[in-house]
């Protein structure tokens, strides 16, 4: 079988059978894309059978001289790997060339968190202006803080996934797996607010947050605000959506909340992933040691 099309199986496999988000869809994608132009480029063949662990590993170096770094590096092998699964799976191939090799080893990042003093800044009242966007704004930062939901979860939120009777949200997540969130009555009380100026405005769309024209916010719109907003309250470097999200579990995690709520909470498969957080905690610990412990 020609690679191309058996690229083409996979990505219909994992969209439609495997329902991976856009997202996921879209690097899966751009890496057997490289992947598979490299080795037309380099070694003019075209057919599976004709691949192996050396042409592979000959990518890899080609990534490393290109200063592609080691953590994009093992993502684009772990899409390979996923890829090659599915070729046994499917019987297209007998052997797998991934077997011979190995991910690069990457260094553990901490996850970009707000301090909770600058979370309360950013969330003033007084900073954003009391018309139709002025409270979308607010709403957007205040539901990234109070549910930890992805850019995607937001931007996807429907009006009849807000329940502000029961004070929660219900959430579409990765593999369309559903999780309930419960909001705060401040929360709660401005979704009121922000539902009642849109409905006066005359905005009727099936999401919650939209433009004022009421179209489908967007991920630009969402990362610009969050960016430019996150600016005048803290000089980290990472200004990003998923930073809001990192900040939820983290506050949550310092304030005594359990690690497996805080898994259901965000949506994790499994509870590695999770206890990313935990490393936070236990560096905010070893400052409150070192400013408060006599001996220190």
């Amino acid at each position: 079988m020609v690679l191309q099309e058996a690229i083409t199986h996979f990505m219909r496999f994992v969209q439609f059978e495997k329902k991976q988000s856009p997202h996921s869809c879209t690097a899966y994608e751009s890496d057997l894309g490289q992947f598979s132009s490299y080795l037309y480029v380099t070694y003019q063949v075209e057919q599976l059978e004709e691949f192996n662990h050396l042409q592979i590993r000959s990518w890899m170096a080609h990534l490393m001289n290109q200063g592609i770094s080691a953590r994009s590096i093992s993502r684009k092998i772990s899409s390979l790997k996923s890829f090659y699964k599915f070729l046994l799976k499917q019987e297209w191939l007998t052997q797998n060339p991934m077997q011979k090799v190995q991910i690069p080893k990457v260094s553990k990042k901490l996850p970009v968190f707000v301090e909770e003093k600058a979370m309360g800044e950013l969330l003033e009242p007084s900073r954003f202006t009391h018309d139709f966007e002025g409270l979308r704004d607010q709403l957007i930062l205040h539901m990234y803080y109070g549910t930890g939901m992805r850019q995607s979860e937001l931007i996807g939120l429907k009006m009849q996934d807000l329940d502000l009777y029961k004070v929660q949200v219900k959430v579409l997540g990765k593999r369309n797996k559903e999780r309930i969130i419960p909001i705060t009555r401040e929360l709660a009380k401005l979704s009121k607010e922000f539902l009642e100026i849109r409905e006066a405005e005359g905005i009727v769309s099936e999401f919650v947050f939209t433009t004022n024209t009421g179209k489908q916010v967007y991920p630009k719109l969402i990362y610009n605000l969050v960016h430019n907003r996150l600016s005048e309250v803290t000089t980290i470097q990472k200004r990003s959506p998923h930073v809001l999200r990192h900040t939820y579990a983290t506050h949550m995690l310092n304030n005594g909340a359990d690690l497996n709520a805080i898994k259901e909470l965000l949506g994790h498969a499994n509870l590695s992933a999770t206890q990313v957080y935990t490393h936070n905690s236990i560096e905010r610990l070893k400052e409150v040691y070192k400013n408060k412990h006599p001996r220190s």
